[in-house]
Order: C-alpha cells, then sequence, then structure tokens
C-alpha cells in the first residue's frame, strides 16, 4: 500500500496553487487544490502524518499524479 504524508500533500497543494492562483473575489482554489484540500484538512484534524492514497478518490489522486509527474519532469 502506498502512502502519502502530510508534506508531501502539502507540496502538491501549493505547487497547483502557484500553477493556478485562487482567483475571484471568494479567492477559489483551482480544481486540482480543492481536490487535495479535503484530505489535507482530514490528515490536520486527525493529527496524520500520513494517508493511503488509495483512500483519497479520483480527482485528488489525479492532482498528486500530476504533480508527482512535474517532480519527475522538471
Amino acid at each position: 500500500m502506498l502512502f502519502i504524508t502530510i508534506q508531501e500533500l502539502e507540496a502538491a497543494i501549493n505547487y497547483w496553487r502557484s500553477q493556478s492562483p485562487a482567483v475571484g473575489e471568494e479567492l477559489a482554489l483551482c480544481l486540482e487544490a480543492t481536490a487535495l484540500a479535503k484530505p489535507y484538512a482530514l490528515m490536520i484534524v486527525q493529527s496524520s502524518q500520513r494517508m493511503p492514497i488509495d483512500v483519497l478518490d479520483e480527482s485528488a489522486r489525479l492532482a498528486l499524479q500530476g504533480y508527482f509527474k512535474t517532480k519527475q519532469n522538471p
């Protein structure tokens, strides 16, 4: 089973925020950052340092995959 750490999740959110900054008066996050925000919040509330990747929904997994691809191919 593969896990994502809270530090990796935070880095992924920050990556997507830098690629597509929040917009509008409500400062809405891009779809990728939004998808990762819920598992990140759960980890904080649960004081968890890592989470199994397979419990993430499809949009969060896709956002993570996109982030990890950029780390492999700068």
